[in-house]
């Protein structure tokens, strides 16, 4: 290895002089939290989508928690997700007193599997309050399907759309489809705020709750009790809320990032057909389908043990040893000692997800990547590959 060459880290947020800017304009306005920025932001990123409603948010976490809160998810109900995420969008439904209901993932997509999901509604519809499909890596789940499940059961489907702005299933935009759809603007996302997220819907009801929930269940937005010019000190706590709201600062670069997605998204795509044309002839990787319909906010390579005399972990190692920065997406977590205590989990009950979390690999994949870089991981990946290939006596 060249001790010469710089480290390539596995994320790296697309920042420049706009978004300074942006802060700096802020800065010296006078108003730093949630007031006419976010609001510019909120309309912008309606008019994006499509969408009529959108709330800015302090995570992509408080939006999915106030969405089941706004849908009405009981408690004692089971909500339908998958194993194969990180742990926000199982962790919600337990803040709503209900039990995440596991199903199983599409080995090929990583997403939830849409038959799994008929499988469970059949032995407990009655008990099933919603579904919430993530779309992993960026790829959107295939939401004909679970959409028409939804509508046969009449049980509500909220998207956890954290890696999947901005990218359409057909004529929609991932995350709109749902009874509410929510994004992340977290610091390696595909648009950042550094911490942040959006609920977006349809519905104007939903939407009112939202907006009302986010900020300690106040009738009335800060900035109108104190810049209106009928401004009043007064209002009324009509529910017991919390604290969720995005502040201007954090807007502010959210604004920028959004003139700039399909720019960052076309980045992306040619990260990753660079990827699938130098790592697919090779049997020791298993990558993903390049396909117009993905966000690629993440590259998961598939390690093939079967055809290395190394495991992942060590070749991960092997990559961390040529500078280049990995992760793994995700631990499942029927996994992890929370849900194994809680519900008896077992590892082997899920096994897609088991396989596909012990093969995993996720490559660096952001706008700006230089394609020196990505050759060099490339090369890299390839160089490991060979060197511990097994031999055919």
């Amino acid at each position: 290895m060249n001790q010469n060459i710089d480290f390539i880290p596995f994320s790296k947020p697309s920042i420049d002089s706009e978004e300074e800017q942006a802060v700096l304009n802020v800065l010296r306005s006078g108003w730093l939290t949630t007031g006419e920025v976010t609001a510019k932001f909120e309309k912008e990123f309606e008019a994006f989508l499509g969408v009529k409603h959108a709330i800015a948010l302090n995570s992509a976490t408080a939006g999915l928690h106030l969405s089941l809160e706004a849908i009405g998810v009981k408690k004692q109900s089971y909500v339908i997700t998958t194993p194969y995420s990180f742990a926000a969008s199982s962790e919600i439904i337990r803040y709503m007193e209900a039990y995440p209901l596991f199903v199983d993932i599409e080995e090929r997509t990583f997403n939830i599997n849409p038959d799994l999901i008929v499988k469970e509604l059949n032995k407990n519809s009655n008990k099933i309050s919603a579904i919430l499909p993530v779309h992993i890596a960026g790829l959107p789940c295939k939401m004909d399907q679970i959409l028409e499940i939804s509508n046969i059961y009449q049980i509500p489907v909220v998207e956890d759309a954290a890696h999947a702005f901005p990218v359409r299933f057909g004529n929609r935009f991932a995350g709109t489809m749902g009874k509410t759809g929510v994004f992340s603007f977290y610091a390696n996302k595909t648009i950042t705020t550094g911490e942040g997220g959006m609920v977006v819907t349809m519905d104007k009801d939903i939407a009112k709750r939202i907006k009302i929930m986010r900020l300690h269940g106040i009738d009335r937005e800060t900035w109108d009790r104190y810049n209106s010019p009928s401004a009043s000190w007064y209002y009324d706590v009509v529910a017991a809320g919390f604290k969720y709201n995005l502040t201007d600062l954090a807007s502010s670069i959210g604004r920028v990032q959004l003139k700039k997605a399909w720019a960052f998204l076309e980045k992306r795509k040619k990260i990753a057909q660079a990827y699938i044309s130098g790592l697919s002839n090779y049997d020791f990787f298993k990558v993903p389908e390049y396909t117009e319909e993905h966000a690629w906010y993440l590259f998961i390579i598939r390690v093939c043990e079967d055809k290395l005399t190394i495991t992942r972990d060590e070749f991960m190692k092997q990559l961390q040893n040529e500078k280049i920065g990995t992760s793994v997406h995700f631990i499942p977590l029927h996994t992890m000692s929370y849900y194994k205590s809680k519900y008896n989990y077992k590892d082997e009950m899920f096994p897609i997800s088991l396989k596909n979390y012990y093969s995993s690999i996720s490559i660096p994949i952001y706008p700006n990547l230089t394609d020196e870089q990505v050759n060099r991981i490339i090369q890299a990946l390839l160089k490991i590959g060979k060197k511990f290939y097994k031999k055919l006596i």
